[in-house]
């Protein structure tokens, strides 16, 4: 699987192998970063006069590559006809890639101490390819086959996303008809540890945002339903701090990491509530 993102992503240019639990290589993860500009060739030791031309675009190759060959030519051709003819298994496939390099996106951030490495979605590749090849072959972003994928559809918006109206609620933001709440944005982490499978970052994560949600959705506690939401919260709130505090010990166990997860939905669909009537 390969996929290129309009970016520079983090890690250096190199091949990174991704082993399992059991120290067994699963992949090898190539990244090479393409179209980079020569700074040399962009600006000198002073300022210079702006030209308003579009600045050079440096893009990022990934390439995901399985540790275990197949047996046989026969199974490979069978392999890349399913994935490239039934468009759920090329989607799986990409699925499957796109979590490889989150994992290395979210090892970055922690190796180079650096906040701004981010992890990626599949909707922003520029292109999802599928193949086959062989060794420096495949090393070098070149196939003996490959397919490439259709651009991501625009699929129906998560619910829990669809009644933020999101370019009503940025305008409200920016005109201070609206407050950021950071409750939102501990809850956007809490989701994105929770689907990336991290159990103790989202249960720590939502317990915080927990912890600052009734203060902050106090304002709007006589909205509509929103009172009941924070009933339904405040009765959900000990068995995240239970989870937190196992998370502090060391782990999250099936049944805590359930607790996290539907405590988690719930808030978000508090914070639905705060903004679906509006902003006037």
């Amino acid at each position: 699987m390969q996929l290129e993102f309009p970016w520079a992503l983090g890690p250096p240019d190199g091949r990174y192998v991704l082993r399992g639990h059991a120290g067994e290589p699963e992949h090898v993860l190539i990244v090479t970063t393409l179209g980079a500009p020569e700074r040399r060739l962009l600006r000198g030791r002073r300022p210079q006069p702006a030209s308003g031309d579009p600045a050079p675009v440096t893009t990022t190759r990934v390439t995901l590559v399985g540790a275990t060959p197949f047996a046989d030519a026969d199974g490979a051709d069978a392999w890349l006809r399913t994935a490239t003819t039934r468009g759920d298994a090329g989607e799986a496939q990409a699925g499957d890639a796109i979590a490889a390099l989150n994992g290395v996106l979210y090892h970055q951030r922690l190796a180079s101490a650096d906040p701004h490495v981010r992890e990626v979605s599949r909707a922003q590749a520029l292109v999802v390819r599928v193949g086959l090849g062989e060794g420096e072959q495949i090393a070098n972003g070149r196939w003996s086959q490959a397919v490439e994928l259709p651009p991501a559809r625009e699929r129906e918006r998560p619910r829990r996303q669809a009644a933020l109206r999101s370019q009503e609620r940025l305008a409200a933001l920016l005109g201070g008809r609206d407050a950021a709440l950071a409750c939102e944005e501990l809850a956007l982490r809490a989701r994105l540890d929770l689907d990336a499978g991290r159990r103790r970052e989202a249960a720590l994560q939502l317990d915080a945002a927990l912890g600052v949600a009734f203060p902050e959705l106090a304002p709007w506690a006589g909205q509509a339903d929103l009172p009941a939401r924070l009933d339904e919260l405040r009765a959900l709130r000990d068995g995240v701090a239970a989870a937190a505090r196992s998370a502090r010990e060391g782990g999250v166990d099936d049944e805590d990491a359930d607790r996290v997860a539907h405590a988690l939905a719930r808030l978000e669909a508090a914070l639905r509530a705060r903004t679906a009537l509006g902003f006037d």
